[in-house]
């Protein structure tokens, strides 16, 4: 019999990747967002647009035929969105009562499993301060201490549903990601993940100027491709380990390495400007793959450079089609040419 997934947060990226790849393997896919995704059309069977901080959205997508929730729904971006202080309450309000509403309506409609999907940024600031040497293996999450209320939120959550797998017979799969990315996703705006800026600010630079780097650029991270990260979701669906694990790359760069590495894809003669910011994350930050590999014989083996490359020929395409979107012309009465920017001219026509 085919199997029914509902993948809340189907409108963002990752959840707009697993949709995919949820159908390629043969599941009924119901999708849910407050949005619909920016870059495609889902491919999901069914697609409906609800705000799941509210009880009633949530029990409007879930009944008693589906056989699995991933839940990606979150308030959630890059660091300028997290780090600035700004989206706290936010944060840690709408993702948190998202989570309580799912678990109480899997419950109630009898569903068991659930994958939730948490973030590497739970793990304690004080293991994190060596750039050269963080820890961020599966058992150093305690004594807690995050450094945002983002991850807070991540080891709440995460202790919610781990909870209800307790008390309520959940059968929960906990994934702690790894600075994700990859094509279709977030590119502007401010909450665009690292990767994704650099790739971005290369290619709207012009030849010979620079871009920016926040802090010294010494700071260090993985990232890893969105289609390894939903391999790993799905393996971890599929074994029966039922603790958190890391979903991650081991291969750690600093944030100076990523930024030539954007550079050199662009072909451009570039130069890093770094900029002195308040918060910049952690010093250092790596998957620890030791469980993962132990758990589900399984580990993420792409390299950087590939993801990068397939991302910067996505994003230069975004660029691209973005400039050709922003200018509209108007014919002036003498036949002469003026153009507008796509904000102008919707003031142009509103006056």
């Amino acid at each position: 019999m085919q199997k029914k997934a509902v993948v809340m947060g189907a409108g963002g990226f990752i959840g707009g990747h697993l949709v995919t790849r949820l159908k390629n393997d043969g599941y009924w896919v119901r999708g849910v967002d407050i949005k619909w995704h920016e870059y495609k059309k889902s491919d999901a069977d069914e697609f409906i647009i609800a705000d799941l901080r509210d009880p009633k959205s949530v029990e409007l997508v879930l009944d008693e035929t589906i056989d699995e929730v991933y839940q990606l729904a979150a308030d959630m971006g890059g660091a300028l969105f997290v780090f600035t202080g700004e989206n706290d309450s936010d944060i840690m309000h709408n993702s948190a009562i998202i989570n309580l509403h799912v678990c109480e309506a899997m419950v109630k409609f009898g569903i068991k499993k659930v994958f939730y999907s948490s973030s590497a940024c739970m793990y304690p600031e004080y293991n994190q301060m060596d750039p050269d040497n963080p820890k961020c293996s599966e058992e150093s999450a305690y004594p807690a201490g995050p450094d945002s209320e983002y991850g807070w939120e991540k080891l709440f959550s995460e202790r919610l549903y781990l909870a209800y797998a307790r008390n309520k017979g959940l059968d929960v799969r906990i994934g702690r990601f790894h600075n994700i990315y990859g094509p279709l996703g977030t590119w502007d705006g401010g909450r665009e993940k690292a990767p994704a800026a650099m790739l971005r600010k290369v290619c709207e630079a012009e030849d010979g100027s620079s871009i920016e780097v926040w802090g010294d650029g010494l700071q260090t991270r993985s990232f890893l491709l969105v289609s390894e990260c939903v391999e790993g979701v799905i393996r971890l669906m599929n074994s029966e380990f039922k603790e958190p694990v890391n979903i991650g790359s081991e291969e750690m760069v600093t944030i100076n390495h990523l930024a030539e590495m954007a550079i050199e894809l662009s072909g451009k003669n570039l130069t890093i400007k770094h900029l002195d910011v308040p918060h910049t994350g952690v010093r250092g930050r790596n998957s620890d793959n030791a469980l993962i590999k132990e758990k589900l014989g399984w580990e993420p083996n792409l390299p950087l450079l590939t993801g990068m490359t397939e991302t910067y020929d996505w994003i230069k395409q975004q660029v691209e089609n973005k400039k050709k979107e922003s200018v509209l012309i108007h014919e002036s009465p003498d036949n002469g040419t003026t153009v507008y920017t796509r904000n102008a001219f919707t003031d142009f026509f509103e006056k």
